[in-house]
């Protein structure tokens, strides 16, 4: 999750909504990502979906069924779609998401065997985002 988070303050200095994805699989990073909407001008290049596909290229598949992606806060359930197409095997977030996160609208869009553990570095993960809409507003 650190790596997660040092993605998310990439994130932050580059103007992006400071959320960190990191994908590993066997004990080393076979994708990251951060929040690039802005820069890309893609309403859909989230940190999860760049490092999903950083993952399945580096592995040369698209399941990740062996893999844990670290997320600094809970997917979107565009996020979470994607997660269970590449059958994740476990998805580790920290803050929670009340207004967008997955498991608001349909906790079953994961895979059925993705392991879910939340709250890990719950509060340096939603400080990042607390900060960030303050700082906005």
């Amino acid at each position: 999750m650190n790596e997660a988070l040092r993605e998310a303050r990439i994130a932050l200095e580059e103007g992006e909504i400071p959320i960190g994805a990191v994908v590993v699989c066997k004990g080393r990073i076979v994708g990251k990502g951060h929040n690039m909407t802005e820069r890309l001008h893609d309403p859909t290049a989230h940190a999860e979906m760049i490092a999903i596909t950083a993952a399945t290229e580096s592995v040369g598949g698209k399941y990740l069924n062996d893999c844990t992606l670290y997320v600094t806060v809970e997917p979107c359930p565009m996020c979470a779609g994607a997660l269970g197409w590449a059958q994740t095997g476990r998805v580790v977030y920290g803050a929670l998401d009340p207004r967008r996160g997955y498991s608001m609208f349909s906790p079953s869009l994961l895979h059925p065997r993705t392991e879910v553990s939340a709250g890990v570095l719950a509060e340096e993960c939603s400080k990042l985002m607390t900060d960030f809409f303050k700082e906005k507003r």
